[in-house]
């Protein structure tokens, strides 16, 4: 059998689109050396996809089916979205496509409830805080998910979309972040940390952070994918 071409909806931003091609190459030569498995990237605009799921979600929802349309159109098999904030319109976007997608979310709670981490904090964009799909599907696999309050929040997007999204990964970002998760750690009763955005990963690279897990939503999407290729 021939192995599937996976699609990678990418740019969301550039940083995590190389980390994502990087991480599948590398996961998939630990095992054959001999070869690389098959990949299409449709690249977008990270800072109109942005503005779309701050202002008009159906047009968002528009920008990324047209990505997955060009990726079906190439002859992939399956697809994924390399942003957690794009999955705002997962669901309206797998209606659209005839092409399986592998959820960033739902392979992230399989891996909490795996972990038996309870109660988890939420970092990402504003958008992905402060969105309902991280807690509805977290929920249906009976765990809990919470994000930082409304001043945290804008602290956190601020770093993301001004610092991350344009390659910019500050020593002094990494020990404010590790310090609010420090802080928010026994004030929410935290079992550990989500890193709900596909930068994030390369910012706080640790396995633990003030004693808590953390869940790097890349890497457990790239085992996803690999698990696919194989």
């Amino acid at each position: 059998m021939p192995t599937p071409t996976v699609g990678i909806v990418g740019g969301l931003g550039p940083e995590s689109t190389v980390d994502y091609y990087k991480r599948i190459i590398d996961g998939w030569q630990r095992h054959d050396r001999s070869s690389a498995p098959p990949i299409v990237i449709d690249s977008l605009d990270a800072q109109l996809a942005l503005r779309l799921a701050a202002t008009d979600r159906g047009a968002l929802t528009d920008y990324l089916a047209a990505s997955l349309t060009r990726l079906t159109r190439a002859g992939v098999d399956f697809a994924v979205l390399t942003a957690n904030t794009a999955h705002l319109v997962f669901d309206e976007l797998a209606g659209r496509t005839s092409v399986p997608l592998i959820s960033i979310v739902e392979v992230c709670a399989g891996e909490a409830k795996r972990q038996q981490l309870g109660r988890l904090l939420l970092l990402g964009t504003r958008f992905t805080m402060e969105a309902s799909f991280y807690p509805e599907v977290f929920a249906r696999h009976g765990l809990t998910v919470v994000a930082p309050n409304a001043s945290d929040r804008e602290w956190v997007h601020d770093r993301y979309v001004n610092q991350l999204l344009r390659g910019e990964f500050r020593d002094e970002t990494r020990a404010d972040f590790v310090t609010l998760i420090d802080r928010l750690r026994d004030e929410y009763d935290l079992h550990g940390v989500i890193l709900g955005g596909t930068e994030l990963p390369l910012l706080l690279r640790a396995p633990t952070i003030a004693g808590l897990p953390t869940l790097d939503t890349t890497a457990l999407h790239v085992d996803a994918i690999l698990e696919r290729l194989r």
